[in-house]
């Protein structure tokens, strides 16, 4: 979005190319700027823009009649300047020239081959970078030069750029604002932007799965807590029933009393019946004839006292399985009563017969010891119920403790929590009054904020900002107020617009800020280039000062033919803006300030400098006015031979009057005027006499 917004609003162009780019939707014809336009590999953008230069900010029209326009618009509104590339007049660009450098060794191509741009602006690419050549790096761009005597126009990928005739430019390539590639960023940032919207999507939806995933397990533990509540309601049933169980086991128990008791009576009942059958001691024969009755009767007795026993035991079963029936409980309980009652009844009625066996013949003794032994094992079997039903009493009495321990207990909890249910009581009352406090500081915090803000215009938080914390008085305080708002009436009418204009001063002031920013940092970037520039111009001066005064001394002492010549700074501290005394000692006089020689000397002395800094360094042409003018003969002759040694690096044309200069020349050019206005120009070669001396 940055980038975008940055193309949209044309920063790191020129003003004049963003004040014409914002009218481009008013006036028809404007295509872009020549960046906007072409488009090429990542690896190619440096060399590309370096071939570009300022032609990259050039804007595309359609004709010379929207580019006139676009001039006319600038001009009017004092925008700056700008170069216009109208499409109609461009044409197509001429063909390069020299198609075999292409294939030299390290040449990439041609700049406008290297470039994709649309048809129409096909001819335009090739009028920009249809003659420039791009090679890998500065050693094959040097080599190319070389080889095609420095007419081809070379840029590297490094953004080194050779032009015809041999100058370089090249170094630390710093482009902040990087033209060309910032579509290519745009669009490599859109994509992903895409990309990331893509993932953003797809853990959007494994957000939503898990979230469902989420409610179907918070689902699930709602089933599980109501289960849970469902088993807790069964629990407290349970709990209940089990509570009643115990009260039936309570009940069970007493009828077990019952039944010892009646068992002890059935003890004496039987005891009765012995000392009946001790005084059967007469007429045996009427037992004999009896016997029979008497023992089926003494087996119904057995029956009776099984059937107790099974009775007992169906108690016991009852006793230990409280939980199954109650009912079942109920109806074994009446059963055994009645058989207790029958057990009465046959009892009754065996004493009855007994004591008509008594008033009866004896018949046998055999019988009679065979029903006695019977009578022993319902004793034995009586007293074995007995025992019984003590185990049965003494497991009653421990599920009695167990009970009356879990009665305390549930009394306790009863009992705590009621305590607590008081405790909540008492808390829900405090937190009803403190709600009710709260309601009422709410209203009043209310009410205060909006007398704050009809009375004064102000917020609690800037209210909270002028708080005190030394005490005022009250009649002090409304004095004040009194007195601030007569301020406020005296400051008259309210701009409604503030609010907008300082928003608007505000967006202007950041937009200066960052401008005078941007202008600190490329002021501190010129102070710091122009630091290592005079850093290095001082270095390199004092070099080839000490050079230039060095060669000066020589080629005063070959000319002079002796003596002594040297160069001086008038100032230390700067060297850069300090001036130069030349100091001369002619062969037979004393050193001394040029200025007070001789005209001869002087000019000697400057002959002598200018050929210093000739040798130290040639330049391959070299005009020559005159300068031997102020010699004698024999300085002369000295001059003319020392510009004979110069002429192996240097070509001269020398202006002059002097026989020994042109003594010493390899050709001769002189302007005659033979006849009146009419110049002529004569030529004669001296070189050939020179050689056959």
């Amino acid at each position: 979005m940055f980038l975008r917004n940055l193309a949209e609003r044309y920063d790191g162009y020129g003003n004049s190319i963003r004040r014409v780019m914002e009218v481009r939707d008013r006036i028809h014809g404007i295509h872009g700027v020549v960046a906007d336009l072409i488009a090429t590999r990542q690896s190619y953008e440096t060399a590309i823009e370096t071939a570009l230069g300022g032609s990259i900010q050039n804007i595309v029209t359609d004709s010379e009649t929207t580019a006139k326009q676009l001039i006319e618009y600038l001009k009017k509104n004092k925008y700056g300047r700008a170069t216009f590339l109208p499409l109609t007049s461009i044409g197509n660009g001429q063909a390069f020239p020299k198609p075999e450098a292409l294939k030299e060794k390290g040449v990439i191509g041609l700049a406008s081959d290297l470039v994709e741009t649309k048809e129409e602006y096909q001819g335009l690419v090739r009028y920009l970078l249809g003659r420039v050549v791009v090679a890998s790096d500065i050693d094959a761009a040097i080599a190319l030069a070389k080889k095609y005597r420095y007419s081809l126009r070379i840029v590297t990928l490094e953004g080194e750029l050779l032009s015809p005739g041999g100058s370089m430019t090249g170094g630390a390539f710093k482009n902040s604002s990087n033209l060309l590639g910032r579509r290519r960023e745009i669009e490599e940032l859109e994509q992903a932007c895409s990309l990331h919207l893509k993932q953003a999507e797809i853990m959007q939806t494994e957000l939503s799965l898990a979230e469902a995933m989420v409610q179907e397990k918070k689902d699930e533990t709602q089933t599980l807590k109501a289960a849970a509540q469902k088993l807790a309601l069964e629990e407290n049933t349970l709990r209940v029933t089990i509570s009643r169980l115990e009260e039936k086991k309570d009940e069970i128990a007493e009828s077990s009393l019952d039944l010892v008791r009646e068992h002890g009576q059935l003890e004496i009942q039987v005891r009765e019946i012995s000392e009946s059958r001790q005084n059967l001691s007469e007429d045996t024969k009427k037992l004999e004839s009896q016997s029979s009755e008497a023992e089926k009767r003494v087996g119904e007795t057995s029956k009776l006292l099984e059937n107790a026993r099974i009775r007992r035991d169906g108690s016991s079963e009852i006793l230990s399985g409280l939980q199954l029936s109650q009912a079942s409980l109920s109806q074994k309980l009446d059963f055994i009563r009645e058989n207790q009652q029958r057990i009465r009844m046959e009892c009754k009625k065996l004493k009855e017969e007994f004591a008509a066996l008594e008033s009866g013949s004896g018949d046998s003794k055999e019988a009679v010891a065979k029903k006695e032994e019977e009578i022993r094992q319902i004793y034995a079997q009586i007293e074995a119920s007995v025992h019984q039903t003590a185990a049965y009493e003494s497991a009653i009495s421990h599920k009695t403790i167990q009970k009356e321990d879990t009665a305390r207990k549930q009394r306790e909890l009863f009992s705590v929590r009621e305590e607590i249910s008081a405790r909540i009581t008492e808390l829900d009352k405090d937190m009803f009054r403190l709600q009710s406090q709260e309601e009422k500081l709410s209203e009043r915090l209310e009410a205060g904020v909006s007398y704050l803000w009809s009375e004064y215009e102000m917020t609690a938080a800037e209210a909270q900002t002028l708080k005190k914390d030394t005490f005022v008085s009250l009649p002090g305080l409304q004095r004040q107020i009194e007195e601030l708002k007569a301020r406020i009436r005296g400051l008259g009418s309210i701009n409604v617009n503030a609010i907008e204009d300082y928003r608007e001063v505000s967006e202007r002031y950041n937009f200066m800020k960052n401008q005078h920013e941007d202008l600190v940092a490329a002021q501190a970037e010129l102070e710091k280039i122009i630091l290592e520039l005079d850093t290095g111009m001082r270095r390199q001066f004092k070099e080839k000062f000490s050079e230039i005064r060095a060669e000066f001394d020589r080629v005063f002492k070959e000319l002079f033919g002796g003596g002594r010549g040297t160069l001086e700074l008038m100032e230390e501290e700067d060297i850069l803006e300090a001036g130069i005394q030349i100091i001369a000692q002619p062969p037979g006089k004393k050193l001394q300030n040029m200025m007070q020689l001789s005209g001869g000397e002087k000019a000697l002395t400057a002959i002598s400098l200018l050929f210093a800094i000739q040798n130290l360094k040639p330049s391959p042409f070299c005009l020559l006015d005159e300068i031997e003018a102020a010699l004698d003969d024999s300085n002369v002759d000295r001059f003319a031979g020392y510009l004979h040694k110069l002429t192996k690096n240097t070509q001269f044309i020398v202006i002059t009057h002097r026989r020994g200069t042109m003594m010493s020349a390899d050709r001769l050019y002189g302007i005659t005027m033979q006849e009146k206005g009419v110049s002529a120009l004569v030529s004669v070669k001296l070189i050939e006499d020179s050689l056959t001396e």
